[in-house]
C-alpha cells in the first residue's frame, strides 16, 4: 500500500508559502540571519520565522505557544483538504502525528524569567504549554479529529518518525488520513543548550566544508495530510535505527545511519542507484559531517547529487526532518519539470579528510522530474531515520 502526501504546509525562514519558499531555495537565498533575540548580547546567526503567526487566544490556555501558533500557520496551507479528508473518512478516522523537541518551553523561559523577579507566575502561563504532546492535541481539537493523537520527541529524527508513524497508523487499518510532519520554535534553552555543547556556528554553518564550525538553530513547522489516495508524491520507505553510542555524538562508523538507510531502501522496493537525489543531515558538525559522507559514500558512491538544506533553513531539530522532507515534496512537483535540486550553501571548500559527493550548487537540476529522493535525520542519543519519497507521475 502506497502513502502519499497529499498536501504540504511549510513555514520557516525561507517565507511562509510554497512559491516563497521555492523562489529562495532553487535562487541559493538563505533565510539564515543575524539576532541576539534568543542570546542576549551575543548575536548568532538563526533560521528565524518573522512572519505573522495566528492568534491563539480561541485556544485553551496550556495550548498557548508560539510553536502551536507555527503549527496553525502551516495547517491553514492545508486545511481546506484535511477538512476534506475529515467529511470523507470521519472524524475518529483522522490521525494526528507530530514531531517536536522545544514545544511551549520559550513560554515557561518567559514565565520563569518574570518570577525570578519576585513576581508570581504570569496569569497567561500554564504548565500545559511544554508538554510535547501539545501539537498534536491542539491540532486535534482544532480540526474536531477523534482519532489517534501523539507526538513524537527523539530529538532531530522527530519529523521524521512522526511521518513514519503515520504511515503505520494507515497501513495498520487505524486511521485512513493523518496530519502528520513537525514544528520547533526558537528558545533560549536550545540556543544555550546547542552553545554549551559548543556546538553552535558564530557564521552561516558550513556543511561538508574543511572550515565547518558547528551548527544554525533554526525553526518551523512542516505538515502534510497523508493518505491512501493517489498524489503527485508519496512516502515510499523508511527507515529507523539506534546507535546507543552516546548521548549527542554519532557513533563514527555509522552503523545506525547506515541500517537506517538500508532499512528505508528496502522498504521502498527500490536499491541505491535509483536514488536521484540525498538530502543530507549536514549539520556542519565535524563528526555528523565525517560520519554521514563516508556513508553515504560508501552507499551510494560519489554519482548523486547530495545537499544540507540547513544552510537555507537552520537546524529545526524536531521539525527539521519534516521540513527537509516538504523541501524535496515542493522539488518533485509538476511546475519542476527540469528537476531543479535544493542546493547546498557552503564555501565551496571540501574537507580533503572526507570522501567527495557530489554537491548540488544553485542551479543544479536533472534535467527530468526528480523521481526518488532520500533525505536522512541523526538525533543525539544515537536516534536515526531516513525517509524516501517518490514521484508518482
Amino acid at each position: 500500500m502506497k502513502l502519499y502526501l497529499n498536501e504540504c504546509g511549510i513555514v520557516c525562514a525561507l517565507g511562509d508559502s510554497h512559491e516563497q519558499v521555492k523562489r529562495a531555495m532553487f535562487a541559493g537565498e538563505s533565510g539564515i540571519a543575524p539576532t541576539d533575540a534568543w542570546s542576549p548580547g551575543r548575536v548568532l546567526p538563526l533560521g528565524r520565522v518573522t512572519g505573522a503567526l495566528p492568534d491563539d487566544a480561541a485556544l485553551p490556555l496550556g495550548q498557548r505557544s508560539r510553536n502551536n501558533r507555527m503549527a496553525l500557520a502551516a495547517l491553514a496551507q492545508i486545511r481546506a483538504a484535511v477538512d476534506a479528508a475529515v467529511l470523507r473518512y470521519g472524524a475518529n478516522r483522522i490521525g494526528i502525528v507530530i514531531g517536536t523537541s522545544t514545544s511551549g518551553i520559550a513560554e515557561t523561559e518567559a514565565a520563569l524569567h518574570a518570577h525570578s523577579t519576585g513576581a508570581p507566575l504570569p496569569a497567561e502561563f500554564h504548565y500545559a504549554q511544554q508538554e510535547m504532546g501539545s501539537p498534536a492535541a491542539m491540532l486535534a481539537r482544532e480540526l474536531n479529529v477523534s482519532g489517534p493523537a501523539y507526538a513524537h520527541s527523539s530529538a532531530c529524527a522527530s519529523g521524521a518518525k512522526a511521518m513514519a508513524s503515520a504511515a503505520r497508523l494507515i497501513r495498520m487499518g487505524l486511521c485512513d488520513a493523518v496530519v502528520t510532519g513537525g514544528v520547533d520554535t526558537l528558545c533560549g534553552f536550545t540556543v544555550a543548550g546547542f552553545s554549551a555543547l559548543e556546538s553552535v556556528s558564530a557564521a552561516r554553518c558550513n556543511p561538508l566544508s574543511a572550515n565547518r564550525e558547528g551548527i544554525n538553530i533554526g525553526e518551523g513547522a512542516a505538515l502534510f495530510l497523508m493518505t491512501g489516495e493517489p498524489a503527485a508524491v508519496a512516502l515510499c520507505g523508511w527507515g529507523e535505527a539506534s546507535d546507543g553510542h552516546h548521548m549527542s555524538a554519532p557513533d563514527p562508523a555509522g552503523s545506525g545511519a547506515r541500517l537506517a538507510i538500508t532499512e528505508a531502501l528496502t522498504r521502498a522496493g527500490i536499491d541505491a542507484g535509483q536514488i536521484d537525489y540525498i538530502n543530507l543531515h549536514g549539520t556542519a558538525t565535524i563528526q555528523n559531517d565525517a560520519m554521514e559522507s563516508r556513508v553515504v559514500h560508501d552507499l551510494f558512491g560519489a554519482a548523486v547529487p547530495v545537499s544540507s538544506t540547513k544552510g537555507f533553513t537552520g537546524h529545526a531539530l524536531g521539525a527539521a526532518a519534516a521540513l527537509e522532507a516538504a523541501l524535496i515534496w515542493l522539488a518533485m512537483q509538476d511546475d519542476n519539470p527540469e528537476g531543479l535540486l535544493p542546493p547546498h550553501l557552503w564555501d565551496g571548500v571540501p574537507d580533503p579528510a572526507l570522501p567527495a559527493l557530489n554537491v548540488a550548487a544553485p542551479g543544479a537540476r536533472l534535467g527530468r522530474p526528480l523521481d526518488w529522493a532520500l533525505s536522512n535525520s541523526f538525533a543525539f542519543g544515537g536516534s536515526n531515520a531516513t525517509l524516501i519519497l517518490g514521484r508518482t507521475r
